[in-house]
């Protein structure tokens, strides 16, 4: 791996990520989280869906830049991946985390498509982003794959610390079992860099935006989504 790409996995790089609680917070509110072996679960379960999902956008958007597509091919990227969030409330925290994520990353690497996606009034949503930075930072489609996954899995662990108080050390454990259970094979990075964005993976899931757009409409809670 890179050594710049240290950074993006870094949970102090300032992208927002602080803020966002992949759903954890609307699943405790509801009873569905409540201990370290339900986080298990719920992560394993998100990671399979639109952990999925994520990894697959990253890994096309990081193609994309290592083979100089035209950029019209990262809006087709975005728009796919926007059909696939239902929720709006999902879809603008996940084009707000984009462009905290897009900020900082031009702070410290340039390319023109970083700079293409700063001149959008929305900014991508942040799986688009995340490839092309990882791409620009010098990492791989694999690597752009195990970042986004690596992002879910920390965001999950970090707010069952913060809701729950359970302990850092053992949810260390449970996102490195996660993570090793749903690394994404090779040959599936190799389709998702080269298939058309229309066939990258659709397995969101139904509850998470439910419960996604029923948290945005809160007044008082603690992260974003």
């Amino acid at each position: 791996m890179h050594s710049d790409l240290l950074l993006l996995v870094d949970g102090r790089f300032p992208a927002g990520a602080h803020a966002y609680s992949a759903g954890v917070e609307a699943a405790v509110d509801i009873g569905d989280i409540v201990d370290t072996a339900t986080l298990e679960r719920y992560l394993a379960g998100r990671l399979s869906t639109t952990g999925t999902v994520d990894a697959a956008f990253a890994v096309a958007a990081c193609a994309a830049l290592i083979d100089d597509v035209e950029t019209d091919h990262l809006w087709r990227l975005d728009t796919e991946y926007s059909a696939r969030v239902q929720s709006p409330h999902l879809r603008a925290t996940s084009r707000r985390l984009g462009r905290q994520l897009l900020r900082a990353a031009r702070q410290i690497w340039s390319h023109p498509m970083l700079d293409e996606l700063a001149a959008s009034e929305e900014g991508g949503h942040q799986p688009v982003v995340l490839g092309v930075v990882v791409g620009a930072a010098g990492g791989t489609p694999s690597d752009a794959s195990a970042i986004a996954l690596h992002h879910l899995g920390a965001a999950v662990a970090s707010a069952g610390i913060r809701l729950l108080g359970l302990d850092p050390i053992e949810l260390a454990a449970v996102q490195a079992r996660a993570s090793r259970a749903a690394a994404i094979a090779p040959a599936d990075v190799e389709r998702w860099a080269r298939c058309d964005s229309s066939d990258l993976p659709a397995t969101g899931g139904l509850l998470t935006e439910i419960l996604g757009e029923e948290h945005g409409r809160r007044d008082a809670r603690l992260f974003v989504a």
